[in-house]
């Protein structure tokens, strides 16, 4: 871990991609349970309250603590369910289910899938919920050694079946899923509310193809890495999980991590400390013997410097520490360097505790403690070509031990290069396999622009069609308004006609009706008076012969009457009663 490297930064994503760091949210979730490990060849750990204090002793991994929902939360929740339950008891299903038709914990760990998800198909949401309640109480472990003796219960029963494979688990319930993949991994997230994830990521995980880790989910192994470590622990991320203790957290920019130079891979500080990792070694500077304090990555076997790791470490993040986050740093700092016997690493050790000891008695402030320490690794930085120039020219070195240093620079250079050229191959192999999606997704992207182009062109031609044919219809309206307005007009002028036509006739027949009347009363009248004439005539030749016939005479004066007395005839009456005349 020399100076001129930056791959042991947590926060350098041009060497290794951090763990990620999930942000607190208000009322979501908090940092403060040891999980179970997802590798059955781990021991298994006991899951802890979430009120445990935090130990930063080497003998505990303090990164060991993940973040999942608290147990308050959970009876809270579980106290308002039962609060509705009790408000509304006709809407309650769980009371009303039989014996036969509930599902405990058990038997979701040890029945067949197939038959768990038909028989939860039927449950109700609300006994469902029930049953993630129940495993979170357990998987929170307030409830002392009963809860985790039933926890191991039911992770063994899982682990040890062989059924439970992907093929098998896409038939499983969503719920059954989730509850599956939390005991076998013991992490409360996968049973979060807010947390939803997809059947076929939570599947990958179950079967140690995904990261456990919520914040990662990356596809395992990591890199497509090779190594040991990440093709035969079972749901090893290189990303985010610790080598030493196959655990995550969400810590970045701190020497809580620390990286390998070679082949990225990370461990916590504690893993390290308490399994010898961290020792004093032979360092490539000065020649062979105890001289620095080293890092022995359990992945690669391979050494890294620790003091440029620290000092880099420091420059680039120290700023943005508080005065909580610089006083944990240097107690970091301090049990790494605790058994350094290389002159410079002594100087750290004492140096960070006196300024721990500042800060936590309130003599400095944090900004003056980072720029104290600081300053520090520049003095250290100018003073180590002096102290190695000086050891160098105090003796002699034989020809013999020169040369095996140089073969051992050799030989380091070598297999250092052979890893950059593998990585570099790698990075190549994927670069191209990018570039090549790439060039197909743009041909795909093409042929997609041109067949738009196409249906471009065929919809402009279309609208050209319809809009001439509107054009046409618009004409046609018009041209038929037209005719329609010509039409209207003729018809009018003959009703006109037609009307003046009706008047005339009416007038002509009733000036002939009329005439004719009057012919006729004119011929009646002279009809009368000839047959008048004739009987007067008649009586005057029978009264000179001597008188008539009384009765003749009797009729004779009785037509006389009747000619000249009789009222008017109704078709002789004035023009006002005539049914075909008009007044004027």
């Amino acid at each position: 871990m020399g100076t001129s490297s930056g791959s042991n930064i947590h926060h350098q994503p041009s060497s290794k991609m951090l763990p990620p760091r999930q942000q607190p949210r208000a009322g979501g979730l908090q940092t403060s349970l040891s999980l179970v490990s997802s590798d059955p060849r781990l021991s298994p750990e006991e899951p802890r309250s979430n009120s445990d204090h935090r130990r930063e002793s080497p003998t505990e991994s303090a990164s060991s603590r993940e973040t999942w929902p608290t147990a308050d939360a959970i009876m809270a929740k579980k106290m308002e369910n039962g609060k509705a339950e009790n408000d509304c008891p006709e809407q309650s299903v769980i009371r009303r289910l039989s014996s036969a038709d509930k599902i405990s914990l058990r038997d979701i760990a040890r029945e067949r899938v197939d038959i768990i998800s038909e028989k939860m198909h039927h449950l109700p949401d609300e006994f469902q919920e029930e049953l993630k309640n129940n495993l979170r109480v357990i998987l929170d472990g307030n409830g002392g050694s009963q809860q985790r003796d039933e926890f191991f219960i039911l992770q063994k029963l899982v682990q040890s079946r062989a059924d439970l494979t992907a093929k098998t688990l896409i038939r499983a319930h969503r719920v059954q899923l989730e509850i599956l993949v939390a005991i076998n991994t013991g992490i409360l997230a996968f049973l979060h509310p807010n947390i939803s994830l997809s059947q076929t990521s939570l599947i990958e995980v179950f079967v140690y193809k995904r990261c456990r880790n919520i914040a990662c989910q990356n596809q395992i192994p990591a890199d497509d890495c090779t190594c040991e470590i990440c093709t035969k622990r079972n749901g090893f991320c290189n990303l985010c999980m610790c080598v030493v203790c196959n655990k995550f957290d969400f810590e970045v920019n701190t020497c809580r991590w620390v990286g390998c130079d070679l082949c990225s891979h990370w461990t916590h500080t504690d893993c390290a400390i308490r399994d010898g990792l961290i020792c004093m070694g032979a360092s490539g500077k000065s020649g062979s013997g105890p001289s620095e304090m080293l890092f022995r990555c359990r992945a690669c076997n391979r050494t890294s410097e620790l003091l440029g790791w620290v000092k880099d470490v420091f420059q680039h993040c120290a700023p943005a520490w508080d005065r909580e986050a610089l006083t944990r740093e240097l107690d970091f700092v301090s049990r790494i360097f605790h058994g350094s016997e290389d002159p410079r690493g002594q100087k750290l050790f004492w140096k960070c505790k006196e300024l721990k000891e500042k800060i936590e008695s309130g003599l400095a402030e944090s900004s003056a403690a980072c720029r104290a320490i600081l300053m520090f690794f520049q003095e250290l930085e100018v003073d180590s070509p002096k102290s190695l120039e000086n050891g160098e020219s105090g003796r002699l070195i034989a020809p013999q031990e020169a040369c095996n240093r140089i073969a051992e620079v050799v030989h380091e250079a070598i297999r250092k290069m052979e890893m950059v050229a593998d990585e570099k191959m790698r990075m190549y192999k994927k670069a191209r396999m990018a570039v090549e999606a790439c060039d197909r997704e743009l041909q795909d992207k093409a042929r997609e622009v041109q067949e738009l182009k196409m249906e471009r062109q065929k919809k402009k031609v279309q609208i050209e069609e319809l809009e001439k044919i509107v054009r046409l219809k618009h004409a046609e309206a018009d041209m038929f308004q037209l005719k329609a307005n010509e039409a209207k007009r003729e018809a009018e002028r003959l009703q006109r006609i037609a009307l003046a036509k009706s008047d005339k006739s009416e007038e002509e027949y009733a000036s002939s009706y009329l005439k004719q009347r009057l012919s006729e009363a004119e011929a009646e009248k002279q009809y009368l008076f000839e047959k008048i004439k004739l009987q007067e005539s008649s009586r005057a030749s029978q009264s000179s012969g001597g008188g008539g016939d009384p009765s003749q005479l009797l009729m004779y004066s009785k037509m006389h009457d009747m000619h000249y007395n009789a009222p008017p005839r109704a078709d002789c009456l004035p023009n006002e009663r005539h049914p075909f005349r008009k007044n004027p």
